[in-house]
Formats: C-alpha cells, structure tokens, sequence
C-alpha cells in the first residue's frame, strides 16, 4: 500500500503553481477593471488546482499502464513504480476531476456565466485526453498546444471573466505570458524525457523539435512572457516589475542551454513554476500599485 507521501509525490504538487499563477492574474485584471470578487477568485483557485492534481493522477495512470514510465528520471509515478494499482490511480483522478467539476458548476451558478459550463467540460476532457484514451493528443506532440490554451487564456481569461463580465488588454497579455511560462515548464519537463519518450513512440513537441531547439525554445517562451508586458507598460508603468524575474530566469534557461543531462533538469521543473508563480504575483502588485 503507498504511502500519504507517495500520493502526495504522484500529485506532482511542483506543477501546482502553474495552476494557481493564471487565477492570480486573471483576479488581478478583474481588481484593475474595479470587479475584484474574493469568494469567485477562491472558487477559479480550487476548480484549477484540482483540475491540475487530477491531470497529474490521469497521466500517471495513462502512462503507467502503457508502460511509458518503467524507465523515468524524475518524480515517483504511482502506476510505473508498481506502488500503487492502476484502478486506485484513475479513481483518484476521476474523484479530483469530479471535484473540479463541482467547484467549476458553484462558480458558473455564483457569476451566471453559464457558457463556460462548456469551457470546463472541455478542460475535463482535456485533463484526460492528454494522455489517455486510444489516441492521447500528448503522444502527438499536441501538448504544449492544449496546455497553453488551457492554463493561459482558458484559465486567466475565464478568472477575469466571472468576476467582471468582461476583459481587458491587461488580462489578454497576461494570460498569453502566463501560458508561455506553462509551455516552457512543459517543455523542461519532455527534454528530460525525451530518450525514453522517443522509445515508446511518444511524439512530444520536445521529440518532433530535436534537443537542442526545444531546449532554444524553453528560453525564447520564457523572453517573450516578460516582452509582451512592454505593450502594457505604457499605460500602466509598474508592470516593469515583472522584469525584476530577468535574473531568476537565467539559472534554469542555463541548464537548459548547456545540455545537463536528464537527471539535471529536475529543478527546473521546480524553478520554471517558481516563476510562473512570481510572475503573477508581480502582475498582481502591479495592478494595485497602478489603482493607487
């Protein structure tokens, strides 16, 4: 039987701030355009982090049973170790996914944007469509498509959204900066694997690109979320925060140019939702400083 520690490993909790980062963003917009509801921005944090921890079980129990993960550098995977049966795994994912679903319903009820129930059903099939199914969207290089969309302007976007019926440039620019950033830590994540993934015939976007230019475009992701802010910078000057990020970003994107080995990009993993996370609140001050 696995241990509380041994879940709480499988639910990946490194990969959380890039779940929390766009809700962050998206409430701060909402705050700018004078809309800030804390009981909906609660309600946006729970949907997502669940959402992530669910995805994180699914692609665990996917990968396990496809044995993609019986040679891994990186975090324990529940299924691929054999500490955990594969039914008690996809029944953890299937309970936080249900969850999300239920925290997602509260929060179309409470802002009465009721077209985002699609939204949501499309993020829940997403979640698992990643790497489940007969044809997983990840195995074919997909992923860092759906996981832009999804944990940048989906989640941002529909953050801001049930708290001010509305968006503005603030909240667009933010959520294209924070999804580069989840695409970044993606890619970190698939360099890493990109032996082992090759093997088993999992097309990742890392695979298709080559070593080295997906570890060039891990760099170039994290450039352009800080450049995209000099278009906001005009009107709203306390954004250049965000650029206070610059020397936080070099250790990782380091790493990545120098060619480490697998077992070296482990922390960047932790370093890239580190800074997806900093990012955001940095958007965040921002904002307030800008109303004051």
């Amino acid at each position: 039987m696995a241990t509380v520690g041994q879940w709480i490993s499988g639910a990946r909790l490194r990969t959380l701030p890039m779940a929390v980062a766009p809700v962050i963003i998206g409430t701060a917009a909402a705050f700018d355009m004078g809309a800030l509801h804390w009981g909906r921005a609660v309600l946006a944090a729970v949907v997502a982090l669940l959402l992530q921890i669910g995805v994180n079980y699914a692609n665990d129990y996917s990968d396990g049973i496809r044995g993609t993960d019986e040679v891994r550098v990186g975090p324990l995977r529940l299924v691929g170790s054999g500490v955990v049966k594969p039914s008690h795994v996809k029944m953890a994912a299937f309970a936080a996914l249900g969850l999300a679903m239920v925290a997602g319903l509260a929060l179309v009820i409470v802002s009465q944007a009721w077209w985002l129930l699609l939204v949501g059903a499309g993020a829940v099939l997403a979640a698992w469509g990643y790497t489940g199914g007969k044809n997983p969207y990840g195995y074919m290089g997909l992923g860092d498509v759906f996981v832009f969309f999804f944990f940048g302007p989906v989640a941002t976007l529909g953050t801001t959204f049930t708290q001010a019926g509305s968006v503005n440039a603030a909240a667009v620019l933010g959520s294209i900066s924070t999804g580069l950033i989840a695409v970044a830590l993606l890619m970190a994540n698939n360099v890493r694997d990109i032996p082992t993934d090759t093997e088993v015939g999992k097309r990742t976007l890392a695979v298709r690109l080559g070593d080295r230019n997906a570890r060039l475009s891990y760099v170039v992701m994290l450039a352009l979320s800080l450049a995209l802010m000099l278009f906001i910078a005009p009107g709203k000057p306390w954004i250049l925060l965000v650029l206070l990020l610059i020397p936080f970003m070099l250790m990782p994107s380091w790493i990545m140019l120098t060619g480490k080995k697998a077992k070296n990009l482990i922390p960047v993993l932790q370093q890239t939702g580190l800074l997806n996370l900093g990012f955001s609140v940095l958007f965040a001050v921002a904002m307030v400083l800008t109303a004051l």
